[in-house]
């Protein structure tokens, strides 16, 4: 035998577990030599389905045309305007006979139709139900009639490890139903800028644009993760690749299904992430879990007894190390659940269990728009409230007035104020509603001196004399 041969066998030696010992023998037949991925390919692919949207898209001919002068003067001109198709390409995955299908929310994001496609090439016209942004994931549903459609059952996202094997199926680059393979590279990645609620599967399992809304499956063909984002500097899988886990599309999923859109659970208690520095601080042996800084009154976390200083280091028995992770945690738990936070206090461990209930409209939003001659004028102000910061993705515990939006060209826009800015002082009187702005800017004034709140700084601005 040569050296190259020798080699060759070599490599091919596999363990044979023995009771008593293991022993090492050389693959007597093909069949043992043999590893493919078929078995579960097979069993995931009619489940997948290609994504087709398309959004027509109207522009203006020239530029002049979109002037506000010109269009003063001139009204809607003929041909003033073009319209144009975008078409865009995705995954999905059917998790229920009816037809649902799983996807990201980026995938059909403002799409006027949106076309799924079987492994069978079977065309569907497919219904939006419903989607949010806010964890990229979005609800489909196409009719077959009474036909039931091949589904990818739900796996436990919570029980993958890190090095498992698993398999990625989509359709990258619209070339059609692809499958690659590779391992978990990590968990619980948070701070990717994806999403607000993220807590990401990381896999090498080649992801390309079109993967995403595709499935990331076990070996025993069960669906963990919704694949969402890459990292890649190219555009192309430079072997980092993120998945929604199933903890969460689970719950998202059947929000959505219920009401159309969804309602996640409040804890009303925030923080920051316990550092290298905090912990040596407060004599913790390594960093983790969220330092609670601020807790609402009439919150879930007020009423279970949670307080500032504590440091949530787990929910429902699964560690988190910073508010990302303990966001994403409550976000996998259904409105009405008691959830068991593990804290620590004064160095002492201890269990708090708090009822989760839906962010309360308190106060009302009352949503106004700002005219007249101030500096408000085509602002709009609300009040913030923990169901609005939950929707837009900020402290639910902030409270006062905040500028919703701001039109272009409008007196509070060329003022340089911002959406998300917080309306503080109007002439050295406190704004603590909209109500109270409403009145204070009834009156014309020849000076106007206001202070808002933005990112944390306050900031002044003086008009007039």
């Amino acid at each position: 035998m040569s050296f190259k041969s020798l080699a060759a066998a070599l490599a091919l030696v596999i363990l044979v577990p023995a009771a008593q010992a293991q022993t090492q023998v050389v693959p007597g037949s093909r069949e043992q030599v043999k590893l493919t991925f078929a078995p579960v390919a097979r069993q995931v692919a009619p489940a997948v389905v290609n994504i087709y949207t398309k959004r027509v898209v109207r522009a203006a001919a020239s530029p002049l045309f979109a002037d506000p002068f010109f269009r003063r003067f001139f009204g809607d001109v003929p041909g003033m305007s073009q319209e144009r198709v975008q078409r865009s390409l995705g995954s999905g995955v059917l998790i229920a006979a009816d037809g649902t299908v799983v996807t990201n929310h980026h995938v059909i994001k403002d799409a006027d139709e949106v076309t799924v496609v079987l492994s069978d090439r079977r065309e569907f016209e497919a219904r939006i139900v419903g989607s949010d942004d806010r964890t990229d994931l979005a609800v489909l549903k196409i009719d077959g009639g009474r036909e039931s459609f091949p589904t990818l059952t739900l796996g436990d996202s919570d029980a993958i490890e890190v090095g498992d094997v698993v398999m990625a199926v989509g359709n990258p680059f619209g070339v059609g139903q692809t499958v690659t393979q590779g391992i978990v590279s990590a968990l619980a990645r948070t701070n990717v800028g994806v999403s607000d609620v993220q807590s990401f599967i990381q896999t090498d399992a080649a992801i390309n644009p079109g993967n995403s809304g595709g499935a990331l499956v076990d070996l025993q063909g069960r669906l963990i993760g919704i694949n969402t984002a890459i990292y890649s500097k190219d555009g192309g899988s430079n072997g980092i690749g993120f998945a929604i886990p199933t903890a969460l599309v689970r719950q998202v999923a059947a929000s959505i299904a219920k009401g159309g859109k969804v309602v996640r659970p409040w804890l009303g208690a925030s923080g920051q992430a316990v550092t290298a520095d905090l912990a040596q601080a407060l004599k913790l042996p390594r960093p983790i879990g969220v330092l609670v800084n601020h807790i609402h009154g009439e919150s879930p976390a007020a009423r279970g007894g949670l307080a500032d200083g504590d440091i949530i280091v787990a929910v429902e028995g699964r560690e988190v190390d910073d508010p990302e992770g303990m966001r994403f945690r409550l976000a996998t738990l259904p409105i009405g659940a008691d959830a068991r936070l593990t804290v620590l206090r004064n160095g002492a461990e201890r269990t708090i269990t708090v009822r989760l209930v839906a962010p309360p409209e308190t106060p009302p939003r009352d949503k106004t728009d700002i005219a007249g001659r101030n500096p408000f004028s085509g602002a709009t102000l609300v009040n913030l409230n923990p169901a609005l910061a939950e929707e837009i993705g900020i402290n639910s515990g902030l409270t006062g007035v905040m500028i919703f939006a701001i039109k272009r060209g409008s007196v509070a826009n060329r003022l340089g104020l911002q959406p998300g800015d917080m309306l503080m002082k109007i002439n050295e009187r406190p704004v603590s509603s909209v109500a109270d702005a409403r009145r204070l800017l009834e009156a014309e004034q020849p000076r106007w001196a206001i202070t808002i709140k933005r990112n944390g700084e306050v900031m002044s601005l003086v008009l007039g004399g």
